[in-house]
């Protein structure tokens, strides 16, 4: 009798475990292009120095690890934009952009990997990251929550 109980349980445990968690799907095409469209106007807003575009995009709990290993909150990170004045197009010298840009749903959250490219404008020199964020959607728009930057490895050809 004993061993059918913990038989029961443990299985009961599994069940229930597996029923728990959810699982990555694809998010729906209105929420990828929200976020795409987004990550978009972020890297735009980076590129121009403008830093109403941080205080929107990152979410008031974010966890932000740089591609120099440190980590820092948002509060930390808008200390850093405070005094940042918006420049012209013209006036822009590297441009960030997105490539390989990759989404994952899980329940209310969207996991956003992609390289990130900052192209300087004199020399057309492109440096790569590998950038991940975790997006949460609040306030009719998504922000990023936490956010990981990682300078991509070099390849030798």
């Amino acid at each position: 009798m004993r061993l059918f109980l913990l038989t029961f349980l443990f299985v009961g445990t599994l069940f229930s475990s597996a029923s728990a968690a959810q699982s990555v799907t694809q998010p729906s095409a209105s929420d990828a292009a929200a976020i795409e469209t987004t990550l978009n106007a972020f890297l735009y807003g980076a590129s121009v120095n403008d830093p109403k575009v941080h205080e929107t995009f990152w979410a008031d709990e974010l966890t932000y690890t740089s591609s120099s290993g440190t980590r820092f909150d948002k509060a930390t990170l808008l200390q850093g934009t405070a005094n940042a004045t918006r420049i012209d197009d013209a006036d822009v010298q590297a441009w960030y952009s997105a490539e390989n840009i990759e989404l994952k749903a899980i329940g209310d959250i969207v996991l956003l990997n992609f390289t990130l490219v900052s192209t300087n404008v004199a020399t057309k020199h492109r440096d790569t990251y590998l950038n991940s964020g975790v997006m949460v959607y609040r306030d009719a728009r998504w922000q990023a929550i936490n956010w990981n930057a990682t300078r991509e490895a070099a390849t030798s050809h």
